[in-house]
């Protein structure tokens, strides 16, 4: 089972997501936790990273491979209940936001161990005032679109709260 998780900065995404995984290991799944940011200079940035690494329970398997995220699934052979963490972060490690989002999908269906996929939702902000903002927006939407067509179930988190949504026409 896919189960995107998507929502904006600060709206609970990952903890919702991480709520998932700790379901599922109550049910005697094994949780990895696929992370895709790496740290680089940005202070708030890496006090946000290490936030989300202290809420992690020992219990879970850690794989950081940033941009490499579909080499490090396409080695990735375990039934386990992945996490990954987050879409938005691994796109924006591509100077030209230009991803192998088609592998992605095809290792999420193909697999038989459930996913948890978190990503933001950008597109219900402020048009982004530069160039290179407008082009992230639409590459992440795109690779947005392309997993929520994969996923079993699609959660919009908003302040905390869960919508979940149903699947267009």
């Amino acid at each position: 089972m896919i189960t995107l998780v998507l929502g904006g900065a600060r709206s609970g995404k990952s903890e919702h997501a991480e709520g998932l995984a700790r379901r599922a290991e109550s049910a005697g799944r094994t949780v990895i936790y696929v992370a895709t940011a790496a740290i680089g200079s940005d202070p708030d940035f890496a006090v946000r990273i290490q936030r989300h690494r202290d809420r992690r329970p020992e219990s879970w398997l850690t794989e950081e491979p940033g941009g490499g995220l579909v080499a490090y699934l396409q080695r990735e052979t375990s039934e386990a209940t992945l996490l990954i963490d987050s879409l938005g972060t691994w796109v924006a490690s591509f100077e030209d936001f230009e991803v192998d989002t088609q592998g992605l999908c095809t290792f999420l269906t193909a697999r038989t161990g459930d996913a948890i996929v978190v990503s933001e939702e950008v597109g219900l902000g402020v048009h982004p005032s530069t160039e290179v903002g407008g082009r992230f927006r639409d590459a992440l939407g795109v690779v947005n679109q392309a997993v929520a067509a994969t996923a079993d179930h699609v959660h919009l988190v908003v302040a905390g709260r869960v919508l979940l949504l149903e699947r267009g026409a």
